[in-house]
């Protein structure tokens, strides 16, 4: 039976070319201990794990031979002492510290599920700082600094042009380097740039709400100023913007060298499990974003100062800062444990040598280029690396693929909430939290049963590629669940006449003989929802003429609305701030395949990512991934959200009135914003399916001689060598 064999120095290490087993077979009880080491002391092997012997010539590498045949002392003390010793061709340290502080205590710590667990709190940071923080404050930031939309939109694409910038720099330079250094500068930046990102609160005066006359009841609405004096705090998004740009660098490598750092340090069966806890702890992220985030904007942005208004009103100001602030103080502390990591783990070495090669197979041969071990150190050879990967259409494919799932993702992450706002008449606050309670198990529970079923089933890279396109043929159909749609509530003037009758589609008439007297601005969007169960603009165009507190509630009820119906026993009719509730009894089908929607489509992310690690050579890995990533934002996660946007805005009804300028959407149409969602869905899923069978097609595996290490080629992933030998010592470290 062939051994693994390595001649070269690739990956810091020297390995003997051949092992020399001429000892007998072993005695019975013998025959299921570790690997066992190569002659070198009294010219006898111990028997591979599996009583199976082997003979071969003795290495010509002397100078390897010596080392790995005869260990230290040390050596001999250590727990694999009767198996092989592999020891970096470079005197390389492999213990857990900073330079020469390391300390017996730091190398518990010093193992695959260390690594897992301080990279998972990093992408925890990263998400929750990102996705939950800049989502949830943006609009107090907006108020605060008086920002207009356009450059609220520039602060959170800065750390998508980051991630671009630097990707290709970090995954080629890191990927040969030192990726736990990489690493940890990279989050002691992203905490950093989150300091950065609160300084702005600690450098401009006193937040002051100026609480104006009460506006919105019949005749008392007063004129709006128009033309407003542009504000010099406008100037701190450029600070904003810089805080997210090294958000962006900082989490660069975090995806990229990371996920191929974990890769390199288990075994090949159990790597998707540990990238899928890894990128599971980053969907948790934002979830808590959101709720810290929401729970510390119901702080007043002034600390300890008496403010007459709450939150609801339109002009309070929360504490956005404090999330950041402490945010960037974890991360930077987080940032401490993963620069004392080691280049490689103790004990990965035996990975390597087992690890069965997946990668396409090019005709013209180029892609043995990759394995040598002084390919990819300089820049000469990156646009080589480029070229690789260009050349392996399974790659390319693959890269597709996330692109339009990265599209529906972050098109579904920011619109998914105002879809349900408006199809279940929620508030922003209440459909942003029913969101997160649909996205955290649905997205959480997919991205780990996907690399729980790679682990599960011992996939091999076709198997991969198939097991994700079934995802996407599940997600696509799904998705024709957005046929079904909840009816608009009631709006006078907007969806029918005051009077009940039709309205025209497309033209709005707020104006009727009940509140003609009234003045009412259009400017002024407050509905509120009658004892009739129609919503109206605002109490002023629902004519009400006084507003007072129920004891009961605390919220203010509008009375003598003489467009609300009169009843025989009130009178007018009275009105509450609000939207009117909704009775749709297609809630829970479209919640439902909604969640069935998500779950799918996270449930192929882990296995896609782990196919792209597989067809490419163990060197390109890290370059790959940054390749990857720029694909996906620039194809998916940057047009994504604006594709998702222009779609949706084709069905909105009522649009907000900034002096003459149109501003955003109140009221969307229902059944317009579901057939455009609908639209949008299948265009990027059929896409997306498309490009996982051209992959699947074009994949050329290696033939089964080529694979090193491995005992078949058999496409059931019998075929890993780990596998056959259950009593490695590597099997204590999972």
């Amino acid at each position: 039976m062939a051994m693994p064999q390595n001649s070269t120095r690739e990956n810091g290490f020297c390995f003997t070319q051949s092992l020399d087993f001429s000892c007998p077979s072993p005695r019975p009880g013998e025959a299921g201990r570790t690997l066992g080491a190569v002659s070198g002391r009294d010219g006898c092997s111990t028997p591979l794990s599996n009583g199976i012997t082997s003979s071969g010539a003795p290495s010509p590498s002397d100078s390897c031979a010596q080392p790995l045949c005869t260990p230290t002392p040390a050596e001999e003390e250590t727990p694999y002492e009767e198996g092989i010793k592999y020891v970096s061709a470079e005197g390389e340290e492999l213990a857990c510290g900073w330079g020469g502080f390391t300390p017996g205590c730091l190398q518990l710590c010093n193992t695959s599920k260390g690594v897992l667990f301080f990279l998972c709190v990093a992408s925890f940071l990263q998400g929750m700082i990102v996705n939950g923080f800049i989502n949830t404050v943006i609009t107090s930031i907006e108020r605060r600094f008086d920002l207009r939309s356009y450059q609220s939109g520039l602060i959170a694409s800065s750390y998508d042009i980051a991630a671009c910038v630097c990707l290709t720099f970090v995954s080629y330079f890191g990927g040969n380097g030192h990726k736990p250094r990489w690493l940890g500068w990279g989050v002691l930046v992203m905490g950093l740039g989150s300091l950065l990102f609160a300084l702005p609160h600690f450098t401009t005066g006193q937040y002051k709400a100026h609480s104006a006359a009460e506006v919105g009841v019949c005749g008392g609405n007063q004129s709006l100023p128009c033309s407003q004096a542009a504000s010099s705090l406008s100037g701190y998004s450029f600070v904003f913007m810089l805080g997210q740009f090294l958000h962006g660098m900082g989490a660069t490598p975090l995806y990229t060298l990371g996920v191929t750092y974990l890769d390199e340090n288990v075994k090949t069966n159990y790597s998707p499990v540990y990238i899928a806890v890894f990128y599971t702890a980053a969907i948790l992220g934002p979830a808590a974003g959101y709720l810290v985030g929401g729970m510390f904007l119901n702080i007043y942005t002034e600390i300890g100062r008496e403010i007459d208004i709450a939150p609801e009103n339109t002009l309070w100001v929360g504490a956005w800062w404090i999330g950041f602030l402490g945010a960037g103080a974890a991360s930077l502390l987080i940032s401490i444990p993963i620069l004392g990591y080691p280049q490689r783990l103790p004990g990965s070495q035996r990975y390597i040598v087992m690890r069965v090669s997946e990668a396409h197979q090019l005709k013209d041969g180029s892609h043995k280029k990759a394995s040598d071990p002084d390919f990819g150190k300089t820049v000469k050879d990156l646009p080589r690396s480029v070229l690789l990967l260009l050349k392996n259409p399974t790659f390319i494919f693959l890269c597709l693929a996330g692109a339009t799932e990265a599209t529906l993702i972050a098109g579904m992450s920011t619109f998914g909430p105002k879809f349900l706002e408006s199809q279940f008449s929620l508030s922003a606050s209440e459909a942003a939290t029913f969101f997160g309670y649909l996205v955290v198990p649905a997205g959480g529970g997919g991205t780990f049963l996907g690399g729980f079923l790679v682990n599960k089933f011992k996939l091999r890279c076709s198997g991969i590629i198939k097991l994700c396109l079934l995802c996407t043929v599940s997600s696509l159909l799904a998705i024709f669940v957005f046929f079904i749609h909840c009816p608009n509530m009631p709006m006078a003037g907007v969806t029918q006449m005051y009077n009940g009758s039709a309205l025209p589609g497309g033209h709005l008439n707020l104006t009727a003989a009940c509140n003609a007297q009234c003045g009412c601005l259009q400017e002024t969007y407050s509905p509120v929802c009658g004892t009739d169960g129609i919503m109206y603009y605002s109490p002023c165009h629902a004519g009400c003429k006084r507003a007072s507190e129920n004891l009961r509630n605390g919220k203010k009820v509008y009375h003598e609305c003489s467009c609300i119906d009169k009843t025989l026993l009130s009178g007018p009719g009275s009105a509450e701030p609000g939207k009117c509730t909704s009775s749709c009894a297609k809630r829970p089908l479209l919640l439902c395949f909604m969640f069935v929607v998500i779950l799918f489509t996270f449930l192929s992310s882990i296995p896609a990512l782990t196919a792209t690690l597989r067809c490419v050579s163990d060197r390109q890995r890290s370059f790959a991934l940054g390749i990857q990533w720029i694909v996906v934002r620039t194809l998916g996660g940057i047009p994504g959200p604006i594709a998702f946007g222009s779609m949706i805005d084709k069905s909105c009804l009522l649009w907000q009135d900034q002096c003459g300028e149109q501003g955003s959407c109140y009221v969307y149409q229902n059944s317009a914003m579901s057939r455009y969602t609908l639209v949008a869905g299948l265009v990027y899923k059929v896409l997306g399916t498309t490009f996982f069978i051209v992959a699947c097609l074009l994949y050329k595996p290696p033939p089964p001689e080529s694979a090193p290490g491995s005992l078949d080629a058999s496409e059931n992933g019998t075929s890993d060598l780990q596998e056959h030998k259950p009593s490695l010592p590597a099997e204590e470290d999972i």
